[in-house]
């Protein structure tokens, strides 16, 4: 497989910088794979897991929404948070649904509350799905 250009950042480092085969992302309108030559589009993230593959090894990392870049150049994905699989456990998970769900009650107006019900759902369908 042709290897290209990706980056994977967060507000406080720069997670994965590097020639990669693949990479899985979880958009907004539903999960991508880029390879190269793929072509240039910018897209929101919802929050999921990025599946980064190099050669035979593959990274998986869970992103808290964000943006995904691509251009002739390369593939960047900003990222609101970065979370190795690894780390992710059922209670830092019931945390964050908690967290949700305390946005959700607060939440005046129907943007608000559907964007705080997806933001919850998201995160109790990733618990589900890691069989957390």
């Amino acid at each position: 497989m042709a290897a290209f250009s990706f980056e994977l950042v967060s507000p406080e480092k720069l997670v994965f910088s590097g020639e990669v085969d693949a990479v899985v992302v979880p958009g907004l309108e539903g999960e991508f794979t880029v390879l190269r030559d793929h072509a240039p589009f910018l897209t929101t993230l919802k929050p999921g897991v990025i599946e980064i593959d190099v050669g035979p090894k593959k990274e998986k990392l869970f992103v808290r929404g964000g943006f995904a870049d691509i251009s002739p150049s390369g593939f960047t994905v900003l990222a609101e948070q970065v979370i190795p699989l690894a780390d992710l456990t059922a209670a830092t998970l019931d945390a964050d649904i908690e967290a949700a769900e305390a946005v959700l009650k607060a939440a005046v107006g129907n943007d608000s509350q559907r964007i705080a019900l997806e933001k919850r759902d998201q995160l109790r369908e990733l618990k589900a799905a890691l069989k957390l």
